[in-house]
Formats: structure tokens, sequence, C-alpha cells
């Protein structure tokens, strides 16, 4: 079954989006849109050869053509064009809180200052609510594979935007790069009192999980799947309720799941993990969060009980206020509700 025939006779249940890279909305058509406006050239064809491009060997096949595309983004519109059209599409997904990741290195590298990139996307979000239902704040993410000096030199830039930017976070190849490189960093943010998250056990083996929790003190681990390798540490997670951030669709385009049928949320919901579902980088991997909830509900017949407790898991997962969590929390039991009743 395709995942579009899943969406229509699935009917999405209110979730928070924890795992999602805004420059991985960048949809092809306003890609070539915004190459356009800002005279960028591309070196595809058209529309048809650039989705052509979107087929993946691995993780640094996808981080390159991630990157290149990157640079129509160069102005502060471009930026708020580009989450406008997420928080649209999120919206219709039955997303409700997105805690949105951001790679500010990406854009300083190429020259886009700071305030370009953080304005553009708080022009989006301060209006989120009004317009789409949706609360959205930013987690900035160090680049595991530059500098950790160039990630504390970032740190103070970002504290003057505090109401936007509620977090750290860790991400790009993971693959001989552990979290430890990036500990002092980690302890200056949480000095700050910014939340901590990073990327762990999706490429990088189960030791990173366990290095992100002890030397980063990271408070969700986004991906973490193979953290299913090491025993302890999942009766670990499971003890210390620590929640994960998990990627279907995103796992098995990068290679790291064979097929969807394959994917180990099952298994994780199982050993009373904190699993979440999220989207990753949806333009680039074919759906968007409940794209994703749809594929595997399918995919490993997931009953309705545990799609709930997915969306349940968001919420506890997230940031917000705990009354926030907790109205949230009610809206998701009575989707719920109807949905077993239709």
């Amino acid at each position: 079954m395709s995942q579009d025939d899943g969406q229509h006779d699935i009917a999405p249940l209110p979730t928070a989006e924890l795992h999602l890279h805004i420059e991985g909305t960048l949809e092809p058509e306003l890609a070539l849109r915004l190459a356009a406006r800002n005279r960028v050239p591309l070196r595809f064809g058209g529309l048809d050869e650039l989705r052509r491009a979107y087929d993946f060997a691995d993780l640094q096949s996808f981080l390159d053509l991630y990157y290149e595309l990157s640079a129509v983004l160069q102005h502060r519109q471009d930026f708020a064009d580009l989450a406008e059209a997420y928080l649209a599409r999120a919206e219709a997904q039955g997303v409700r809180h997105a805690e949105v990741f951001v790679d500010p290195q990406a854009h300083l590298a190429r020259g886009v200052p700071l305030e370009v990139v953080l304005e553009g996307l708080g022009e989006a979000f301060r209006s989120a609510e009004e317009r789409h239902g949706i609360s959205a704040r930013l987690i900035a993410c160090f680049l595991r594979d530059r500098d950790p000096a160039e990630a504390e030199a970032l740190l103070p830039r970002l504290l003057p935007y505090r109401d936007l930017v509620i977090g750290v976070g860790l991400d790009s190849a993971e693959v001989g790069r552990p979290p430890e490189l990036f500990e002092r960093v980690f302890a200056r943010a949480a000095d700050e009192g910014l939340h901590r998250v990073a990327h762990a056990g999706e490429e990088g083996p189960p030791g990173y999980v366990t290095a992100a929790l002890d030397r980063l003190g990271v408070e969700r681990v986004d991906h973490g799947i193979r953290c299913l390798e090491d025993p302890s540490l999942v009766a670990r997670l499971r003890d210390e309720g620590v929640p994960l951030t998990v990627c279907p669709l995103s796992n098995v385009a990068l290679r790291c799941v064979g097929r969807l049928a394959d994917h180990p949320l099952r298994r994780m919901l199982d050993a009373g993990l904190v699993a979440t579902v999220n989207s990753d980088d949806p333009a680039y991997f074919g759906g968007y969060l409940h794209d994703n909830v749809a594929a595997v509900t399918h995919a490993l017949g997931l009953t309705l009980q545990e799609r709930r407790r997915l969306a349940e898991n968001s919420f506890r997962a997230s940031f917000l206020p705990e009354d926030a969590k907790q109205r949230h929390l009610s809206a998701v039991a009575a989707a719920a509700q109807e949905a077993s009743t239709t």
C-alpha cells in the first residue's frame, strides 16, 4: 500500500514533532523557485532531474545534496517562506507543536548572517499558532563534522534569541565523530539553561547513545534505533524514561533499515521505550509526520492504542510547560476516542 493510501484511511492524531530539520523541508518546487528568485545556478535541468537526485546510497550522499540545495536560502524572506511551507504541511498532518532543528553553521559558512536565518524563521514561527494552530520553537544544532571550537563560538551568539531558540542539538554524519567531542559546548549550554538533544545511534554505534547521555547530558536522543543492540542500554533508556525521536522513512531512505517492515519501532515500543515518530527531512525522504505514522502503521500493524501511545509520548517528550502538555494529551485522548468509534 502506498503512503498516500495509508494517509487516507488513518486519521492523524494531534502530535508534537521533535525531529525535523527545517532545511530538510525544502521541497524541489520551492528550491527551484528560490533559486530563480535569488539567481542561484543549480546543476539540475529542471524539476524531474532534481527529483531523480533524491535517491541516496547513504547518509553522506544525502547530506551532499542537502547542503547543495541550501544555497538557495539567502535572505530573511527565504527562511520565512521555508518555515511557512513546512507549517502549512504540518498542520494537515496533525502536528500541534514543533521543536524544529536548524543548522546555523551551514548558513554562516556560506556567508548568510545568523540574524537572517533566525529572524526569517522567527517571522513564520511567531504567527504559527494563530495561522496554523502550531506552537513552534527552534533547536540550534551543531555540526559534528566541523571543529567543536566553531560550535563554542556560536553558542553565545544564540543567547539573544532565547525566546525562539530553546535548546541545542548535534547532527550531521555520525561516523568517527563521537558525542564527547562536543562535551564542553554542551556543558556551557546547560549552564545557560538551554535544553540539550543529540543525534546518536543512527549510523553510529550504541556507545554513541551512552556517550550522549553521560558526556553531553542530553534530555532526548535523536534516532537511537541502534540502542536495541545493547540490552543494558535499552534497560537504562526505559528505566530513565529517555525519549527517542525515531524517523522511520528516513531510516529506510538512508539504508539504516532495509525495509519498513523490518523497522525496530515496534520492538522499541515492546521494550517499554519512550519512542516518538517524526519526519526528519521530509522533502527528501518521502513523507511528513503523518505519512511516517501511516507508513509504519501498515508495515508493522500498529494498533490505534499504539498510535495513541506514540502521540502521547511526543508531547511528554517535548519541552513544553506541563500545563500545555496536559492540554495536548487531553486532545490526543479525545481524538483517539473519536477514531475508535468511526
